[in-house]
């Protein structure tokens, strides 16, 4: 992942999987964000929170993502882009009904 352009395919790749993630599971990632949208916010400026996200959000990849990228790599993918990735968590409101 040494070249822009490595890391531009790794966005291409990971970003709509993350975003369907954060979607899908925002009731039990914003607890680990601080629980409102001004706490989340603020929380993206604090590493272990954003791991935290990070680890929770990887096992709920689809496995063919997970065999081509490796734990550590979404990991450093999430910390750093994670403005762009958790912005959905603190812009949307919560989904209703399904």
């Amino acid at each position: 992942m040494d070249t822009l352009s490595d890391q531009t395919a790794l966005a291409d790749k990971l970003s709509a999987p993350f975003n369907a993630i954060v979607s899908r599971h925002r009731a039990s990632l914003m607890p680990m964000l601080g629980g409102s949208a001004p706490a989340a916010r603020a929380a993206l400026a604090n590493d272990e929170a954003v791991r935290k996200v990070a680890v929770f959000c990887y096992p709920l990849l689809p496995g063919i993502v997970r065999l081509a990228i490796k734990e550590h790599v979404f990991i450093g993918f999430v910390m750093n882009n994670r403005e762009r990735l958790l912005a959905r968590l603190t812009t949307e409101t919560p989904a209703t009904g399904i």
